[in-house]
């Protein structure tokens, strides 16, 4: 890290985010900008490793230098330092191009701890923010399985396995069925796993309230 941009309307914090910044790495060249308009200018005016963005500034969001430090600078590390740990504020940052997000209560010591995880490659992320975006990819991940789910529920059987899940339903048994439609067991088993897995059902008796649902038969 050679030169590090620190846009931040309180003098005193803006200070103390450049020592922060410095202590973390030594010989850091940092320029200080208050407001979102002086910003932008210094990142259309100079190159930078490193920027500690904060997001209520007077003029306007810190998200907008994210932005730009990201469209115009790609190797350029923009990192949100800010009060705000809500959603509303973490993802559109994120989606902006923020390489990291630190809230600003931590003690000093953390903060270059956290700043100096990136000369690993690592985004620096307050512990707080670190569980809420794991939290969110994971509800991400729990929802887009029970969406996948339902599609597949949706999606319908074969009329193949119609006609075996109505026979399941009525309790032929697996050879029964098997004989029926002079199918190996092995095949008319096949089905039933399917069956199962687009109806999302675990059990014969699942199974046969879903048949009833679906009209195949009486019960």
């Amino acid at each position: 890290m050679k030169s590090a941009l620190v846009i931040e309307d309180l003098p005193e914090i803006r200070s103390w985010l450049a020592e922060v910044a410095r202590e973390a790495f030594p010989g850091l060249r940092v320029v200080e900008a208050a407001r979102l308009d002086e910003g932008l200018a210094c990142v259309e005016r100079e190159s930078f490793d490193l920027a500690l963005i904060d997001l209520g500034l007077p003029d306007g969001s810190g998200i907008d230098v994210v932005s730009a430090l990201h469209g115009r600078q790609p190797k350029a590390l923009p990192v949100v330092v800010t009060i705000y740990d809500d959603d509303e504020h973490l993802f559109p940052a994120l989606q902006a191009g923020a390489f990291g997000y630190l809230l600003k209560e931590q003690p000093r010591e953390a903060l270059v701890a956290q700043l100096l995880r990136m000369t690993q490659g690592e985004p620096p992320l307050s512990p707080p923010i670190a569980r809420r975006v794991l939290a969110y990819f994971g509800d991400a991940a729990q929802k887009r399985e029970a969406l996948l789910r339902q599609l597949d529920k949706d999606a319908g059987l074969t009329e193949r396995e119609t006609e075996v899940l109505q026979r399941v339903a009525k309790g032929y048994t697996l050879p029964e069925v098997a004989q029926q439609f002079g199918l190996s067991r092995h095949t008319v088993a096949t089905h039933i796993r399917q069956i199962y897995r687009k109806l999302d059902v675990s059990s014969r008796a699942e199974a046969t309230l879903e048949a009833a649902r679906r009209g195949l038969v009486n019960l």
